[in-house]
């Protein structure tokens, strides 16, 4: 293994196995800290966990254990890979696990990059774009778990961390490689906050962290890596195969971003769906095996969804809490995907990274195959051990028919 990520949710963890993957990458994605060793073709890693919203302290130990692993898989580099908009609060997590995984690996350089310009994602004078809107002005505002009410990432990154928070220029991209590794020995050791607006500038900053042993940032920073390897020699080029799997379907969405809530809506406009709400689930109106029940007597393929708009989340955390609402949803979510594997069920496609992770964690699914592009940062996913396909969909990601267009791709 040339190359270890380590996600801080499910979805962000398929996002970058995809990226590598289209790079010509061996890729495998495994679900926590796998307990052996990993398959001899394996040529880049990605381990997925559940810290994005945990305690620090226990994001941390997750991080290095994953570290350690990596490490002992014989991994060069090990990537931190978290969403591309920067998903965090004021005491973390990304600024600890980026520090305690940079006095592992010995590292005092960092560059910190969450850019995905295929998804609008972009980063000018140290500030997260969403499209041409400002993070801090973007849906992002309204998240239930992660608010992200400043746009600067230099000053986001520095309430979460003790480390010098320094800047990589869009001109300093614009002079390439050199010019930024320049930029950075000048001014070690410090987190560095980089600036990208196209896949180039990405491609860019991946030649330039050639010899870093830990980089950060969303999927695109990895763009520019496998080519690393290719020139010394470590990777050719690989292709997916991969092969539809007929059978039941179902949409489980727990996205309240306004993508996903587009998407619901597009949705459930034409085809079968239930809503699920804080009330319902809090009060027991509905339960497991009422919503398994339902899901099965549907032609068409059902969505079943608790994506609301901001004021319902709000008004239904105010009542029950946040911590406790969002526990039980989850909760939910993979009980109803575990219920409904043992029915028959064997492809599930989830919207939101908390839902994904929770769906993936009771299915015990623990080794996944990657599969072609669905929608950009969303590969078609398939457990190793089971008749299972899957999609796992971070909530900002995907065209309005993302649901149908998953669909295609993993059934047809």
């Amino acid at each position: 293994m040339i190359l270890g990520c380590i996600g801080d949710d499910f979805t962000g963890s398929s996002d970058i196995a995809n990226t590598l993957s289209k790079q010509g990458m061996r890729v495998t994605q495994y679900t926590g800290i796998p307990n052996g060793d990993a398959e001899q073709w394996v040529e880049a890693g990605v381990v997925s966990l559940k810290s994005r919203t945990i305690k620090p302290e226990d994001a941390i130990a997750q991080s290095l254990e994953a570290a350690r692993w990596l490490k002992s898989q014989g991994c060069k580099q090990i990537f931190f890979k978290y969403c591309s908009t920067f998903d965090s609060t004021r005491e973390g997590n990304i600024g600890p696990v980026a520090e305690a995984l940079a006095d592992y690996l010995g590292e005092d350089q960092v560059v910190f990059c969450p850019a995905f310009p295929a998804t609008g994602r972009s980063i000018y004078q140290g500030h997260l774009f969403v499209n041409d809107t400002l993070l801090s002005e973007s849906g992002m505002k309204d998240h239930p778990l992660t608010p992200m009410s400043d746009s600067d990432l230099r000053r986001w990154l520095g309430y979460q961390t003790d480390w010098a928070v320094k800047h990589v220029s869009y001109s300093d991209v614009l002079g390439g490689s050199e010019t930024v590794a320049d930029r950075m020995k000048q001014q070690a050791p410090a987190f560095y906050i980089a600036d990208a607006i196209r896949d180039e500038d990405l491609e860019v900053l991946g030649r330039a962290l050639k010899d870093r042993t830990l980089i950060t940032g969303g999927s695109g920073l990895a763009l520019g890596l496998p080519e690393n390897y290719r020139q010394d020699g470590l990777i050719g080029v690989s292709e997916t195969n991969w092969t539809k799997l007929e059978g039941k379907a179902v949409l489980l969405s727990g996205s309240c971003s306004v993508a996903t809530r587009g998407q619901v809506a597009h949705y459930k406009a034409q085809y079968p769906s239930q809503e699920l709400t804080a009330e319902d689930i809090f009060t027991g109106i509905k339960s497991v095996s009422s919503v398994c029940d339902w899901v099965l007597e549907q032609q068409d393929v059902p969505l079943v969804y608790t994506s609301a708009d901001p004021e319902v989340v709000k008004a239904a955390q105010e009542k029950y809490g946040q911590e406790l609402i969002a526990d039980k949803i989850e909760t939910f979510m993979g009980d109803v995907a575990s219920e409904l594997l043992k029915r028959g069920v064997n492809c599930i496609i989830t919207a939101g990274g908390e839902t994904s992770g929770a769906v993936v964690k009771a299915l015990d699914i623990k080794v996944m195959e990657i599969g072609p592009e669905i929608a950009a940062g969303v590969p078609a996913l398939r457990d190793c051990d089971r008749e299972l396909v899957l999609a796992l969909k971070s909530g900002n990601f995907g065209k309005e028919t993302f649901f149908e267009d998953a669909l295609s791709v993993l059934q047809g």
